[in-house]
């Protein structure tokens, strides 16, 4: 519904429950990340047989890969209460003082985009983490004294898509750190046929494994997509989503089957057609195609590295030989540009 400009958020709601609704309660339940979960599955069953709080965790990894779920299931498999919130919401101390003064014992308390942390923010916590004391200032001027308030030992977990900007004093206050990897096909299927059982969407394991193809390695995206071809489904298929349906519908919504969508491929055929396959410089595919260079460093170049379309090298990014294989441009076009001057 739109009024006057202003977009109602009912449906990016919709969206969180609709993603909120699918997450694994138990750690059994979550599909991947073996050896991540069984650092976990270690860590909370020790915690749980001497009765303690478990030990802080930083999560990282690309999103969309389970970070937020993976807190709950922590919270869950702790039989412990959940408080959520993030980087860029703890504005001031006094934010923070008020979220950890309501801690209990043995409570899981999750900070998404823990490296957004305003640095004072962030040093205000560093007691928390590591003597389990809340330091509030009393007074001003030179009357002014600083007073500790104990708190209950509990859990913390943050998670960020950029462990690089976490700054090495409040990464070093984290037991376990543990990083997300992007999922394989197989991994995925799995995760859409569970997904299916649980919207009551009648897919075959082909339809599954077409989506779980075009899912950039990410569940999130799997989800999605499995929710848009369950829409064309019962619009022109009778509901049933098979390998045939799953491609018609992935390729009405401009998703190949590598999963590239439009940015992705702006970002290939830019170092392939203009650049001759690189090298070429981050700042100069990002003015090419419009877009920030975090924002393709950090949300496109990862994946386009895993299916190995792209490298990076001292002189710039260079698309490999599987690129131009992929976007049917003859090999030999490689460095053609650069020849001719």
């Amino acid at each position: 519904m739109r009024d006057k400009g202003i977009v109602s958020p009912a449906p990016r709601d919709e969206e969180r429950q609709f993603e909120a609704g699918l997450r694994p309660r138990r750690l059994d339940d979550f599909t991947g990340q073996t050896k991540l979960k069984e650092n976990l599955a270690i860590a909370i069953e020790a915690a749980r047989r001497r009765g303690e709080a478990m030990d802080h965790v930083l999560l990282y990894g690309p999103p969309g890969l389970g970070k937020t779920t993976l807190a709950t299931i922590i919270a869950s498999e702790l039989e412990a209460g959940f408080e959520q919130t993030s980087g860029p919401i703890l504005q001031k101390k006094l934010d923070l003082t008020g979220i950890l003064s309501n801690i209990r014992a043995r409570q899981v308390f999750f900070i998404d985009e823990i490296h957004r942390l305003l640095p004072d923010v962030e040093e205000m916590l560093y007691s928390a983490l590591e003597d389990f004391r809340v330091d509030i200032l009393i007074g001003a001027g030179p009357g002014a004294r600083t007073h500790s308030l104990p708190m209950p030992r509990f859990t913390a977990i943050g998670a960020t898509t950029r462990q690089g900007l976490v700054s090495a004093p409040l990464r070093g206050r984290f037991g376990l750190v543990l990083r997300l990897n992007h999922y394989d096909v197989a991994e995925l299927e799995r995760i859409v046929l569970r997904s299916a059982g649980l919207l009551d969407v009648a897919i075959d394991e082909e339809g599954a494994r077409e989506i779980a193809r075009r899912s950039r390695g990410t569940p999130r995206i799997a989800n999605r997509l499995l929710r848009r071809v369950r829409d064309y489904a019962q619009v022109r298929a009778e509901g049933h989503i098979d390998r045939g349906i799953a491609t018609t519908a992935l390729d009405l919504l401009e998703v190949d089957r590598f999963g590239l969508d439009e940015i992705d491929q702006k970002i290939m055929l830019t170092v392939i057609e203009k650049y001759s396959g690189g090298p070429v410089g981050l700042n100069t595919i990002a003015a090419s195609i419009d877009e920030e260079p975090a924002t393709i460093e950090e949300v496109y170049e990862p994946y386009l590295m895993q299916l190995g379309f792209l490298d990076r090298t001292p002189r710039g990014r260079v698309a490999t030989d599987h690129a131009f294989d992929h976007f049917n441009i003859p090999r030999h076009m490689r460095g053609l540009q650069r020849s001719l001057f």
